[in-house]
Order: structure tokens, then sequence, then C-alpha cells
């Protein structure tokens, strides 16, 4: 085969080639002819662009650039993005909804208000599984990387715990800093006396331990000398706060809240936070919100809409996006989000941001995530057409220029269960069955 006819191979046919030649092989890889959406700040696309990858990252990006050792993939024209968010969600320590022994995602020390624990010092991250089931059904669909939740639940607090950011690449660890959960509104009301205003007397009183306000050893303390060390750190801006919250009202005491303690914070939900997009602008506050919530499921959700993501943008907000039911089964989901908020309003682009650079930029991996540049990781995807379209789908996915395989157990029990009518007459066991079992 001419060296000219190798590279015009096709993608799939050469991808299944990096897959088998080990890691330091599938380190190094040549994109030639791609429509490169950077998702950098100016949301630059350079079309019929090449980009080079060695060692795992980034080292070029050019026209027509000419490496002979490396093995090179002709994209055709096709768009490549960095890889995608996949949402706040229990990807790795969330395997069976149903089933509690597979979640880790939520503490519960207490049984009911009078033994209430407050634990930041919490961190799901130490029950990461790399090797779940549901990290390669997120990636084939070109997620890269997610935000761990820790959760709040009966018996625990509104405050959840620590989470962090993680890359499906099989690696056992977080990168980035940790973030802190903390859960308002009425959905968390039944941990602070049924009201939502004990929240916020709840919220002061940890203040008043961490500052040295209240003893450690008072009968009325709430946190664990662990906690407080904890705690202190996210009250001096040092780490992110996610607060899952949704009603206006509450997004209003939040940010008065935050600039009183001086806490960075940011948004999962919000279906009511257009209505103070100015504020959150000028608090730099990112959003991150589920861009199909229209209609109220709650009463903290009255004023929710479709054009939430394109009202917050169109103020300056930073836009990201995160699915509020089962985000872990179903993170490949988050894009149709940003589809539908560029249905409604928002630019192509921010759309695009909103599942790469602002997450990143967010959760503190924003210089190794998030968008292509030399010098980052190359954690890359090739799709087929739009890639907040659904009806087109990613071809290939590269996390540190590896060539991950495109498989995983749900394309698995497709091919299996899809494999040609069976011979009844014959009596065989349908074609489903292993070779071995017929």
């Amino acid at each position: 085969m001419s060296r000219a006819a190798f590279h015009r191979m096709r993608l799939p046919l050469l991808a299944a080639a990096l897959c088998a030649c080990g890691s330091l092989a599938a380190q190094d890889v040549l994109i030639r002819d791609a429509n490169v959406h950077t998702a950098t700040a100016g949301g630059t696309v350079l079309e019929g662009h090449d980009v080079l990858v060695r060692g795992g990252r980034i080292a070029a990006i050019g026209r027509a650039l000419n490496f002979n050792d490396v093995p090179e993939i002709d994209a055709k024209g096709r768009p490549l993005t960095p890889a995608f968010f996949g949402g706040i969600t229990g990807i790795g320590i969330e395997e069976v909804s149903g089933e509690d022994a597979t979640n880790d995602g939520t503490l519960a020390l207490g049984e009911n208000a009078k033994d209430m624990v407050v634990r930041p010092e919490f961190d799901v991250t130490l029950a990461y599984n790399p090797d779940s089931i549901l990290v390669p059904v997120a990636r084939v669909e070109g997620i890269g990387f997610t935000l761990l939740s820790a959760g709040s639940s009966a018996g625990g607090s509104i405050i959840g715990g620590q989470g962090g950011v993680v890359r499906l690449d099989g690696g056992p660890d977080p990168i980035g800093p940790r973030t802190l959960f903390l859960s308002l509104g009425s959905g968390a009301a039944g941990l602070t006396g049924t009201s939502r205003a004990g929240q916020w007397m709840l919220l002061d009183q940890l203040v008043d331990e961490v500052r040295g306000r209240i003893a450690p050893d008072s009968n009325n303390a709430l946190l664990t000398p662990s906690g407080r060390a904890t705690l202190s750190r996210y009250l001096g801006g040092n780490g992110r706060v996610v607060v899952r919250v949704e009603r206006a009202a509450d997004i209003r005491q939040l940010l008065r809240w935050s600039q009183r303690q001086n806490v960075r914070i940011a948004i999962a939900g919000g279906a009511e936070a257009w209505r103070l997009a100015p504020e959150l602008a000028r608090a730099d506050v990112p959003v991150f919100v589920d861009a199909l919530a229209n209609l109220p499921g709650n009463f903290d959700q009255l004023g929710a809409t479709l054009e939430n993501a394109a009202r917050l943008r169109a103020a300056g907000v930073r836009v990201g996006f995160t699915q509020s039911g089962d985000a872990s089964h179903n993170a490949r989901k988050v894009r149709q989000l940003a589809g539908n908020a560029v249905a409604n309003g928002l630019p192509w682009e921010d759309g695009l941001a909103g599942l790469t650079r602002v997450p990143a930029e967010a959760f503190g991996v924003g210089d190794q995530v998030g968008t292509i540049a030399v010098g980052k990781r190359a954690d890359l995807v090739l799709w087929n057409g739009d890639p907040l379209d659904v009806a087109y789908v990613a071809e290939q996915v590269w996390l540190d220029g590896r060539a991950i395989p495109m498989r995983s157990r749900q394309t698995e029990l497709r091919d299996r269960y899809l494999r040609g009518v069976p011979d009844h007459e014959s009596g065989a066991l349908p074609l489903a069955y292993p070779a071995s079992t017929r």
C-alpha cells in the first residue's frame, strides 16, 4: 500500500489500529483537515486545519502540517471539538439508581433534625470507580469529563460534601481542586426544620463556628475539627461552592450571603436565574442550567422558561449545562440541552462553550481541558455533523491523544441482539446467544 493510500484509510479502521498500538503510539496523532472548534473565548473556528498531538498534548495547530512519523487521520472537513463536559453527575459513584449499595454520593449520619451533623469534609471522589459501566456509555457520546456531585439527603445536611472533576480516561483520581455542594430552597427545607429561612440561620452558625465565634466543644456546634478546616477554605474565596437552587428569591439571598462571606459560588439548576441575570453577571456567578426545564416541576420553578440560557448569556452570565434528573445514566443527553438552548436563542458558540470551556474554567481545570489550544490535553472528539444536533454522533474520541474504543455495554448489547433472525425451524437458540451455547 502506498503512503498516500495509507493516509486515505477510513477513520474507523485507523482508530481501531491506534487502539491496538499501545499507549505510547496512541498518544501521538495528526488529525488533518478538520473544522476545529477551539471553544476559546472568541469562539474561534479554524476551517481545514490540522491538529498535531504529541505525548498526549496538543503540540501544533495549523494548515498542511508535515510530520512523517505520526499516524494520520483525515477528518475530511468534519467538526473537531474538545471532549464535552457531562454535567454534574454521579458517574463512577452511582451504578444502579435503585440499589443503595451502588450509590456513594450522599451521606446520612443522623436520622432526625436533632441528630444533624454537618460534614463538609465528606469527599465523594474517594469512592470513584473508573471501571463503572457508566464511564464508556458516556464516553462514546463525546463526553470526556464530569463533576462528581455530593448530594444532600434525609439524615444529612444542606451541605452535601465535596466532589471534583474526573476525566473519563480510566484514571482513578480527580483532577483540579475540590468543589463544595450546597442545597437550598424547598427541596432542602426538610433538612432545616421545614423552612428555607432555617437554611440561612444554619449557614450563619456554620460561619460563626469556622470564625471561632462558637467554641468547638459547644453543645450547639455542628462541625467537627476537620469540617471547620474544610469549610474555612471555601469562605475565603479560594474554592468553588456549587449551590443547587431554583427560585429567584432564594438566588437573591444567596448572592447577598456569598458576597458577605466572600464565597465563590456557581448555581446548578437556576430555573428562575434569568430574573436576576444582571446581578449574577456582576457577581461573575456561572449558572449551569437544565435547558429542557420549561414547565414548573414545583413552586420554586414557576418562572421556568426555555429561554433561560439565552437570557442569562445576553446579560453576560457564563452559562453551562447540567441535567436535573438521572444525570449519571443520561449524561449523553447534555448536548441535547445545549442544542435546545441554541434553538431558543443562545448563540451556537455559547452552547459549545457551555459544554467545554465554561465548566472547565468554573471548576478549576481550564488549564488542562475545555479548549483546543497548544499545550492542553488532547481530549478531542471528531463528529460526523453538528455536535449540538442529536441527529449526529461522535465518530472518534481521543483522551490524552489515545483513541478510545467506541464501545460500551450498550453498543455490545445492541450488536448482540441485532445479529439477525434466528432459524426457528432448526430449533437452534436465538443468534443472541454465544455460539458455544447454541
